[in-house]
């Protein structure tokens, strides 16, 4: 990288100019690709990634004096602490909200403050309970194990592909199939109630 065409492209991105734009992008993108292939962000593919990579790049600009002669610097610096950042984001939100927040077990029930609900609410969440009680009873052992690796244990399905040897993709495959089949035995069970 030349740092000096990286500086003078810096300064013609601060006035909107938009070759200079694109080509700055040019020049960070073998960084950026390089990043996005060492980064795993559950529920980001590797463009979304990429993407936060040229934001953070952009504002970069926005952000550095042209006085200090080292955006290369700068904007590396900032790329992989905002990666960084995102990452940690992610994990704290993960672990606070969705699926990983409820613990399905046997006495799920006894875990919830004791609170007085209405019986029709009662009922509903007992019948919703039931339902994936009876869907999940429904999968083969290795789908089983797949739920419990993924969904209970807080795993990831990167971390289930690498321990089954298989490809990610195949994993994710596996994912929404499992997911796809428990979604319809409910609906099933929901049919069959409603009848």
């Amino acid at each position: 990288m030349d740092f000096n065409y990286i500086e003078a492209l810096v300064a013609r991105c601060k006035y909107n100019d938009e070759k200079a734009q694109e080509k700055l992008a040019a020049e960070f993108r073998p960084l950026i690709y390089n990043i996005s292939k060492r980064t795993f962000i559950d529920g980001y593919n590797p463009h979304d990634i990429i993407q936060e990579c040229y934001k953070s790049l952009f504002k970069s600009v926005s952000m550095y004096n042209l006085e200090k002669h080292r955006f290369v610097a700068y904007a590396t610096n900032a790329i992989n602490n905002n990666m960084g950042d995102l990452i940690k984001r992610i994990k704290n939100k993960k672990s606070t909200e969705g699926s990983n927040v409820l613990s399905l077990h046997a006495d799920v029930e006894k875990e919830f403050l004791s609170q007085e609900i209405s019986a029709g609410i009662s009922l509903c969440e007992r019948c919703d309970y039931e339902d994936l009680r009876l869907a999940l009873k429904n999968l083969n052992e290795e789908e089983k194990q797949f739920i419990d690796f993924v969904f209970f244990k807080d795993y990831t399905v990167l971390d289930y592909a690498n321990i089954k040897n298989m490809c990610y993709s195949t994993a994710i495959v596996k994912k929404k199939t499992i997911l796809k089949k428990i979604f319809n035995n409910i609906s099933k069970y929901y049919q069959t109630s409603q009848s």
